[in-house]
């Protein structure tokens, strides 16, 4: 019997959500997709923390040229790291494990300067899944495949050269994905599924899930596994209640 390879393919995010650390959980290997078109004002460049009671947005300057791949997006800019940080800092510097996390974090805006968007997000992204969440995933880039085609050929070429058994999709990707083709190609096609996740406790107005991961980390310090993917197998409904 061929061995299982469960495989994701997103875009790298900057600073992501839990989802996107739930679904790279899932898998054996995790390809970020970054030479594909970049999208302007997206969450490739810019994500929410809590301050203040409320989201408030961190934006990447990267200019308004919208003709660029990913991996082709320059950072010519460097002094919003500081800036991001800061904002970080005064929104999470009484979160209970802020001081406990904040030097690995904060290095990755003041110790380094970046020049690629996709080189920033994929680092970031798996500094804070192993060093932070001990995921073990494997990380690939997708550049190292030289997958041919376009759209939707493009990505099952990419799983095929990958050795995909198994592909497992954000939800969203139901509208123009066809199970069919994936059938055809041998590779069982399965959906992430973001719904239920347990609430905890932010300090924000009215929660909300849809933040950067830095928001469970500085306020559920060890304990976040537990909130992204944990909580499924410990008896913890949707909403937050034991059961």
């Amino acid at each position: 019997m061929t061995n299982q390879k469960r495989i994701a393919v997103l875009q790298s995010s900057y600073i992501p959500w839990k989802g996107y650390f739930d679904i790279i959980h899932d898998v054996d290997a995790f390809i970020f997709y970054d030479d594909v078109q970049f999208t302007y004002q997206d969450w490739r460049s810019r994500n929410r923390v809590i301050a203040n009671g409320s989201p408030v947005w961190l934006t990447v300057p990267t200019g308004s040229d919208i003709k660029r791949l990913i991996n082709e997006v320059k950072l010519p800019n460097k002094s919003w790291q500081r800036k991001h940080w800061s904002t970080i800092r005064h929104a999470y510097t009484k979160s209970p494990f802020f001081h406990e996390l904040s030097p690995r974090l904060e290095e990755l805006f003041l110790e380094r300067q970046w020049d690629s968007l996709s080189e920033m997000n994929q680092h970031m992204t798996q500094v804070i899944a192993r060093d932070l969440l001990g995921i073990k995933t494997e990380f690939l880039d997708s550049r190292a495949f030289s997958a041919e085609g376009s759209k939707l050929d493009r990505l099952i070429n990419l799983l095929q050269k990958a050795g995909a058994t198994h592909y497992l999709s954000g939800p969203a990707a139901r509208s123009y994905i066809d199970p069919d083709r994936f059938a055809a190609a041998g590779i069982e096609l399965e959906y992430k599924d973001y719904s239920g996740y347990p609430t905890y406790k932010q300090y924000s107005n009215s929660f909300e899930h849809a933040v950067s991961i830095l928001d469970l980390l500085f306020n559920a310090g060890p304990d976040a596994p537990h909130y992204i993917w944990g909580w499924r197998s410990s008896g913890v409904s949707a909403g937050g209640q034991e059961t």
